[in-house]
């Protein structure tokens, strides 16, 4: 598709992504769901500073098309997702570039069962965004929609991640980054209620400070701070609150396979690991599916991308899947990947067990693995090559049992990602630069 990719609209603010994209987003939700009746349309953002003016463009495209907004202003984007199928909304839409710098932005449209929005709708938007004609009536009179503060759902899921804790947090000493993003507004006040000692960095978002230097996509900030500070775990979450990596006592990260295998065991144990099964992307390490073995858990390997984790749960009654950037999804609870959720469940494990998560992860010998995302002019082109895919076939055959090569394109820029995995670095580095010395040589790179 032309501009929806496999996490929603997202570009540069009022460049790839600018206020008539939103505008025309806001126009067609409004009618499309106003259809048989007055639609309801849920809206949450994060602190980047182009946020608030995608809610206004936002707004006034729904609201001229009849539809009554619902504003939950900085919030997570799992709390969205809670919110639309809790209080039957027509859909909501999220406000955020997750984790990418402040000048990106995105729409994340969720429907109303609380997943992403289906791609047929997307490719009507689309349609609609570049048509030259505006075939969609603007409402009248007291047909026009309003806007209206509604708070009160994001306090609603903030009660409602509190009433999933098992046990009191008391005398944890627990730290959070969350990325000047969405979590500020919620993570907090969460661990605070269940007792935990809570010790906080990336709590002062002012526009452009999202995901700088800090949050789950820079660990090594939460690392130095568990350890300075001496604490028994951290986590770190990404600017929209979807996904979370934590810190173990010894300042070592738990990725998102590392928390797969940890809460995989977990719900084994409890006999709530449905079909005996973990849903993974082709992009979980090698050492992952290993302890799987061990353990003697199943596991399934999806696209990457957290709807393709929650389509084959969905589709087969799996109830753990996720991916190693830390998308978690835990579908007891919910139906697409929540941050400051992952971080709860394994405190549960952590309490439960009386264990440290370093004793806890002990079993998972992570393989060495490079990943490099290389621009290039064409992506198809250059990931369909005959040499390319010659020589990533010759590195797979000679890496055997214990390693792999993943080539592939990404769904939101112009790269093709290059990935290895290995028993040493060196080996990683050697095979992933032999795919990208022929990307070179047959001149798909670019600058």
């Amino acid at each position: 598709m032309k501009y929806f990719g496999t996490d929603g609209f997202r570009g540069e603010a009022n460049a790839g992504l600018n206020v008539i994209h939103a505008y025309k987003v806001g126009r067609f939700l409004g009618w499309y769901y106003g259809q048989e009746h007055k639609a309801r349309i849920i809206i949450g953002k994060d602190t980047r500073r182009s946020s608030y003016m995608f809610e206004d463009a936002l707004s006034a495209g729904l609201t001229a098309s009849g539809a009554d907004v619902y504003l939950l202003h900085v919030t997570p984007t799992p709390s969205v997702s809670y919110v639309v199928r809790t209080e039957q909304f027509d859909c909501g839409i999220m406000i955020s570039a997750s984790h990418n710098p402040y000048y990106d932005n995105g729409l994340k449209v969720i429907n109303g069962n609380g997943y992403k929005l289906e791609a047929e709708i997307e490719e009507k938007i689309e349609e609609y965004i570049d048509s030259a004609k505006d075939t969609i009536p603007f409402a009248t009179k007291e047909n026009i929609g309003c806007t209206i503060d509604y708070a009160i759902g994001r306090h609603r899921y903030i009660g409602y991640l509190m009433s999933l804790a098992t046990r009191s947090f008391k005398n944890i000493r627990v730290g959070l980054d969350c990325a000047n993003g969405s979590s500020y507004s919620v993570a907090k006040g969460v661990f605070d209620a269940l007792g935990a000692k809570t010790y906080t960095i990336g709590m002062e978002p002012d526009g452009l400070n999202i995901n700088d230097g800090c949050g789950s996509t820079h660990i090594e900030k939460l690392q130095e701070f568990v350890k300075e500070k001496n604490l028994d775990i951290g986590f770190a979450y990404d600017g929209d609150a979807d996904r979370c990596l934590a810190v173990d006592d010894q300042g070592e990260v738990i990725d998102g396979d590392a928390i797969l295998y940890i809460c995989g065991c977990y719900l084994k144990e409890k006999g709530e690991l449905n079909n005996n099964t973990v849903v993974t992307t082709v992009m979980s390490n090698l050492g992952l599916y290993k302890a799987l073995d061990k353990a003697g858990i199943a596991y399934e390997k999806t696209a990457v991308g957290d709807k393709y984790v929650n389509a084959n749960m969905m589709e087969h009654g799996h109830s753990l899947g996720g991916e190693q950037s830390g998308h978690i999804i835990f579908s007891k609870y919910a139906v697409t990947g929540d941050g400051v959720l992952t971080s709860l469940m394994l405190m549960e494990v952590m309490l439960e067990k009386k264990t440290k998560l370093s004793e806890l992860r002990k079993d998972l010998k992570i393989y060495p693995q490079l990943l490099k995302n290389v621009k290039v002019t064409d992506k198809t082109a250059a990931i369909n090559d005959a040499y390319v895919l010659y020589t990533a076939k010759e590195a797979e055959k000679a890496l055997g049992e214990n390693g792999r090569i993943l080539l592939r394109e990404s769904g939101t820029e112009p790269l093709v990602r290059v990935m290895v995995e290995a028993e040493t670095q060196e080996l990683c580095e050697k095979y992933v630069d032999s795919v990208v010395a022929v990307l070179e040589d047959k001149g798909f790179v670019t600058v």
